[in-house]
């Protein structure tokens, strides 16, 4: 999970407890798992000995960061922000112990510090120490500013570096920080900072970054053809979460084991020689969702993403499908043909016949009465004959049934 360090850093953390930050974006009220990168940062941080602070960038989200970003983003009010720091400081809950003594875990949110800092203030007392030469040499303005980008770089996400590099120097002088760690994206707003405590106070910090995380084929760790994927239940509940590890690629789970889990080298060697006796049973993928769904979500939420995901691939019953949530069937369903009925219909009694060809399952009665006469239709996972008749018993969530035709061949019906 190394990527760079300044010269110091190692030996510094070998020396003493020390207390070291990772700044998170705050534009959204839940974290991603492309978040998940530094919050496991920060649990071996604190795993190590020492006393980990995420920093929520109240001031900063009103901005915008310009690394490895073409646009500018969209500025929030403060009402939202602390909305979603409240939010994201839960999520940190789960992972960072806040009652351990002094390494203990610490949330800071830099709107605090600048809420009363004047523009004047501030370029007076800040702004005057770095050059513009030395923050135009910084990656994520050069990439900004030469290339095609016909907007250019507004004043604001220029001053990004500094303030940034402020909180840094802030956090040094007020809480004794010692450190910032972050994506290797953010090397130059680190070291910004690093350069402020130099030049303001003379003192000593230091930086330290983890590689980005890219997929094999080249695509970018953490989205989906739905979009990100978020930890928040309400964003992106369990059984899709639970979903996105298990279907990680065999080149992709041997890194993501080793970032996001703690199992150590023994066992991942292990699970990695049993894998590859059989990859088809996906075992490092089962390890590796099972592991990260229980410390996002909870053991219940594992269980029942499971559950879920046994109706769509393995062998489950009509109670199975009861028992699932309706955001879950949704969730295991979301790709299979869809069509619509009336509730009268079921109300009435609903031949079978019809049942499957009217919402355009099977596309006429000839072709059902030859599939149930192979007995290879079933009805919300039980097996139904020529003689079914559908009625309000056969709705799932009151609205909701699921044929199928063989093992594959999905097909949902929202009766109305």
């Amino acid at each position: 999970m190394l990527q760079d360090s300044m010269p110091g850093t190692e030996e510094q953390l070998a020396k003493e407890l020390t207390k070291g930050y990772i700044g998170f974006d705050p534009t959204a009220d839940s974290l991603g798992v492309g978040n998940l990168v530094q919050v496991m940062t920060l649990l071996h941080f604190q795993q190590a000995g020492h006393a980990p602070i995420a920093l929520i960038g109240g001031a900063t989200g009103m901005i915008g960061d310009p690394s490895g970003k073409s646009q500018e983003r969209n500025l929030l009010d403060e009402e939202l922000l602390l909305h979603n720091q409240a939010c994201q400081k839960k999520q940190l809950e789960r992972f960072l112990d806040f009652n351990c003594g002094s390494q203990s875990a610490t949330i800071v949110n830099n709107y605090d510090w600048f809420k009363n800092f004047g523009f004047l203030d501030f370029i007076r007392d800040v702004g005057k120490r770095l050059t513009v030469n030395y923050m135009m040499a910084k990656d994520s303005v050069k990439n900004r500013i030469s290339g095609d980008d016909r907007e250019g770089m507004s004043f604001t996400e220029f001053t990004y570096q500094l303030i940034q590099g402020y909180d840094f120097y802030f956090l040094w002088k007020n809480h004794g920080v010692m450190l910032q760690m972050g994506g290797s994206d953010q090397w130059g707003n680190i070291t910004t900072g690093t350069e402020l405590i130099r030049r303001m106070d003379g003192g000593t910090a230091f930086a330290l970054t983890t590689p980005l995380i890219k997929k094999a084929d080249g695509t970018k760790f953490g989205k989906t053809e739905g979009g990100n994927i978020w930890l928040d239940p309400k964003r992106t509940s369990p059984y899709k979460f639970y979903q996105f590890w298990l279907n990680a690629s065999d080149s992709d789970v041997e890194n993501y084991i080793r970032i996001f889990t703690l199992k150590n080298q023994e066992e991942i060697d292990a699970l990695e020689a049993e894998h590859r006796l059989d990859p088809g049973r996906r075992i490092l993928q089962k390890s590796l969702a099972e592991d990260i769904t229980v410390r996002v979500h909870s053991a219940d939420d594992l269980r029942a993403a499971q559950a879920a995901s046994e109706i769509l691939f393995g062998k489950s019953t009509e109670e199975d499908l009861k028992n699932i949530s309706e955001v879950d069937f949704l969730d295991i369903f979301e790709g299979v043909p869809k069509g619509v009925l009336s509730k009268s219909e079921f109300e009435a009694g609903l031949p079978i016949i019809e049942a499957l060809v009217k919402p355009g399952f099977l596309p006429s009665n000839g072709e059902a009465r030859r599939a149930l006469q192979e007995n290879s239709i079933s009805i919300n996972k039980a097996k139904v004959t020529l003689d079914t008749t559908l009625n309000v018993e056969h709705l799932l969530k009151g609205k909701y049934v699921l044929l199928q035709r063989g093992k594959k061949n999905y097909f949902v019906v929202t009766v109305e």
